[in-house]
């Protein structure tokens, strides 16, 4: 189980700490609300073994790692609002339990958290946070559109890669920065992360589409992948073809994992391992769980 990992606990700590570190106020009730609903925390673990990958230390990245928790719970209670979001994680959303402003302000008290704490990395690592930051507020805004009758399937896939898939890349992208990975590599951790960001998001809305999703429920509704191809087909081929879609991404996230050179990475144990195991864990699983037939592992 990821909950039992080393990585998973280490984050998991991070957060109580940044929680219970907290002046007593409204905020620090609305924050522990945020965190006390759960969450995968895969992003940040993304992060910390793509650094332990190339003979990185965890402790040395857990800012990071917080600040990219951090940033995606921002953008989770903003869209929220944006969706009229009623509940998320089986738990009311913030928005409907406290009220818009008070979600509007922990979403930025958040992410001006995160940035204090990824202020004391590089400027390249800054950089490919504030980078992914802009990138998440562009998909939402594309997915705002998305209820117009020309968004088509090339929108939709530019609108997750955006929205979903630049927040994995940069998780993959900073961890092997802070590693001491090359440049090559560091390009090949961030292909990693948006593939598997794009299809996590496709298996999201695939689970979405056939009325799965039971853990989020809101008002607005994207346009996605099913819907845009079930136009043209019908329900049960559209949904084969947006879990082909997934599958292509799949393929490739592990792909890249496995095209790494022993010398290229640490000798740290199930690294690479661990990361196939979130590939699967995201995305087949996920279909699998629910009872939806995919191709085979």
């Amino acid at each position: 189980m990821i909950t039992d990992w080393y990585e998973y606990r280490l984050i998991n700590g991070a957060i109580v700490n940044l929680v219970n570190n907290l002046d007593e106020s409204n905020m620090k009730r609305v924050v522990r609300h945020v965190f006390d609903s759960g969450g995968k925390r895969i992003r940040p673990i993304i992060l910390v073994l793509c650094s332990e990958l190339f003979g990185g230390d965890a402790d040395e990245c857990i800012d990071a790692a917080l600040a990219i928790e951090l940033i995606h719970s921002a953008s989770l209670i903003h869209d929220d609002i944006l969706d009229m979001g009623i509940t998320r994680r089986g738990v009311p959303s913030v928005h409907a339990q406290f009220g818009q402003a008070a979600a509007i302000l922990c979403g930025d008290f958040l992410i001006s958290k995160s940035i204090e704490l990824i202020s004391k990395y590089d400027r390249a690592v800054i950089r490919d946070f504030g980078r992914a930051g802009m990138s998440m507020a562009e998909g939402e805004a594309a997915d705002i559109g998305s209820r117009e009758n020309s968004f088509s399937e090339e929108n939709y896939l530019g609108c997750i890669d955006k929205k979903t898939a630049s927040l994995f890349a940069a998780s993959a992208c900073m961890g092997s920065r802070i590693g001491g990975a090359s440049p090559r590599l560091i390009s090949q951790c961030a292909e990693f992360g948006m593939h598997l960001g794009m299809a996590y998001q496709i298996v999201d809305d695939i689970l979405e589409y056939e009325e799965l999703q039971h853990e989020k429920k809101s008002m607005n509704t994207s346009t996605t992948l099913p819907h845009i191809l079930s136009a043209a087909s019908s329900t049960d081929d559209a949904v084969n073809r947006s879990i082909k879609e997934m599958q292509h991404h799949v393929d490739e996230s592990r792909r890249i994992i496995g095209s790494f050179d022993e010398s290229d990475v640490s000798d740290i144990p199930d690294v690479r391992g661990k990361l196939l195991k979130i590939v699967d864990y995201m995305t087949l699983d996920l279909i699998e769980d629910v009872g939806t037939p995919t191709v085979p592992k």
